[in-house]
């Protein structure tokens, strides 16, 4: 089970911090992502890493930065500089075995959290 948190309605520029907590399996042993959707479009990936080595793979450097504390199986990302663009559902996904090159994929992933809605006011 994943249970995503830390959004809601910023101005732009702001800061938000997404929580993503795992339970239910070992979570040191999944690699993590982090999509979103918006409205009328279809869920992209935005930042992942991976389990053991903790290699990292951003869709918008600079903006996000992901990062997991396997003992508090959390993943977090951070996402600074909001713009008006960054309005969407963002879910949280755990996967095992997901080699580098799939980490976007989100067939790769076994569960999924429930999303928490990121809104950014113009």
């Amino acid at each position: 089970q994943l249970q995503a948190s830390g959004g809601g309605l910023v101005q732009g520029g702001g800061s938000l911090r997404l929580s993503c907590v795992a339970s239910g399996f070992t979570f040191a042993d999944y690699a993590v992502g982090w999509f979103r959707q918006a409205p009328g479009k279809g869920r992209e990936a935005v930042s992942c890493i991976s389990s053991s080595t903790g290699i990292t793979d951003y869709t918008a450097k600079g903006r996000f930065t992901i990062s997991r504390d396997n003992t508090k199986n959390t993943v977090y990302l951070q996402i600074n500089s909001l713009k008006a663009e960054d309005t969407a559902a963002y879910y949280c996904a755990a996967g095992r075995s997901i080699i580098l090159s799939n980490l976007r994929q989100e067939a790769a992933y076994d569960y999924w959290g429930q999303g928490t809605q990121v809104t950014v006011s113009s």
